[in-house]
């Protein structure tokens, strides 16, 4: 369970006025002290995550926020790192008190509608004031849920009784995309097909370990009872001669997608590790038609790069070097790019021409599919690494045949003109 990447557990955002009890709240959930609670305003700074096992949900993630009606010297600051975190959320937990609801509550609610989250209400310090039914109910209309009552206060005799309570919530208010995640490269194969993974390893490989996305393919492969065959670039040729039969799917990293598109006989499907994030995490036609758009751009145009996870870049980063190389190529000059890493995403993007993001790997599908909102809302073209540097090579219909939807998109460019 501690070994649960971040991005695949279900991620619930803890919210609510400053002392309404959130971090009393998450401390009774855990059974732990995990976040320091006091009667001074503004105790919650930076957002405190909590990772657990709550059967039958699995892995989750509490975020616990600072008081979305902060108002001290630094509550402008906390109360935007508490609006980053809605951008991760699966579900909301709004704790409350009995009787309080307001102008903060309402944005709240708001945000979460924004958000397409689910806001389910916790009215907590019950051992100090019972709310009334009216108030229930207001909730109850508000949120679509009926209110959980609990008293943090209350020890052991307490979390045993509130815990089934909220995973029934947590349950009935959990995305459907969560339970019943697109698939990755499953419904790709069949049993017994063989499966090839094409795995650099090189000064960007993790010593000792494969990539998220590589690790992800492998047990998903086995998951659909498949034959996997894990080669690096330089032994592809010999892998594919090995077999007595073709195999079903060849999957690569993104910057050998050169290689494996020119060893691949046509009648082998073959398509990329972010390809297949693309849809896991994503709006694949979405970002296919993004794509497309890489071929009207003009050099001086601006473009945005998010790069989910932070590191310490190398001479040729993939992200800061290769990309806006590949795209400066394809636009016939320079362009005017920008990168972004870990949460440093603009919430507004209009000012740029295109948004290259990352596979998210590091991130949820919510935080993904937020990204991805905002783009289109803004009316600006996004894609994601894989399909960026595949379309400036010239090989991204060939990586895009085994999704006809999206193929169709990056033909049509997205509407861009």
């Amino acid at each position: 369970m501690e070994t649960a990447p971040r991005s695949l557990r279900l991620q619930i955002v803890v919210a609510g006025r400053t002392n309404s009890g959130k971090s009393s709240f998450l401390n009774l959930i855990s059974g732990q002290d995990v976040a320091i609670t006091s009667p001074v305003p503004g105790t919650t700074t930076d957002v405190v995550e909590k990772a657990m096992e709550l059967r039958p949900l699995g892995p989750v993630l509490f975020l616990d926020t600072a008081g979305i009606d902060d108002r001290t010297v630094l509550g402008d600051r906390r109360v935007e790192r508490s609006g980053r975190a809605f951008d991760r959320a699966d579900v909301i937990l709004l704790v409350t008190e009995a009787g309080v609801w307001g102008e903060p509550e309402e944005r709240l609610l708001e945000a979460a509608r924004d958000r397409k989250v689910s806001l389910i209400p916790v009215i907590n310090k019950t051992d100090l004031a019972e709310p009334s039914p009216e108030f229930i109910a207001k909730l109850r209309e508000a949120t679509g849920f009926e209110p959980l009552r609990v008293s943090a206060a209350g020890g052991d005799a307490e979390r045993e009784r509130i815990l089934p309570q909220l995973k029934d919530a947590l349950l009935a208010g959990c995305p459907d995309d969560f339970l019943e995640p697109p698939p990755l490269l499953g419904d790709l194969v069949k049993p017994g097909d063989t499966v090839i993974l094409i795995v650099p390893v090189d000064i960007q490989a993790p010593k000792g370990r494969l990539i998220l996305p590589q690790v992800q393919a492998v047990r998903d492969a086995l998951d659909s009872d498949a034959l996997c065959y894990v080669v690096k670039e330089s032994d592809y040729r010999r892998a594919l001669g090995n077999l007595r039969e073709k195999p079903a799917l060849v999957v690569c990293d993104s910057q050998v997608v050169d290689l494996m598109v020119r060893e691949t006989p046509p009648d082998i499907v073959c398509t990329t590790f972010s390809i297949l994030f693309a849809r896991l995490k994503g709006d694949m036609p979405l970002l296919a038609g993004g794509a497309g758009a890489i071929r009207f751009l003009k050099p001086g145009d601006r473009v945005f790069i998010a790069e989910a996870c932070t590191h310490h870049s190398s001479e040729d980063d993939i992200g800061r070097v290769k990309i806006p190389r590949w795209l400066a190529n394809t636009a016939g000059g320079a362009l005017d790019v920008t990168v972004g890493a870990g949460r440093d995403y603009p919430q507004d993007l209009s000012s740029y021409k295109l948004v290259v993001h990352c596979g998210s790997c590091m991130l949820n599908r919510r935080e993904t599919l937020r990204r991805i909102e905002l783009a289109r809302r803004a009316g600006v073209p996004i894609t994601n690494y894989g399909m960026a540097i595949s379309a400036c090579h010239g090989v991204l219909e060939r990586v895009l045949s085994p999704f006809p939807e999206a193929l169709a998109a990056f033909r049509d460019g997205g509407g861009a003109e």
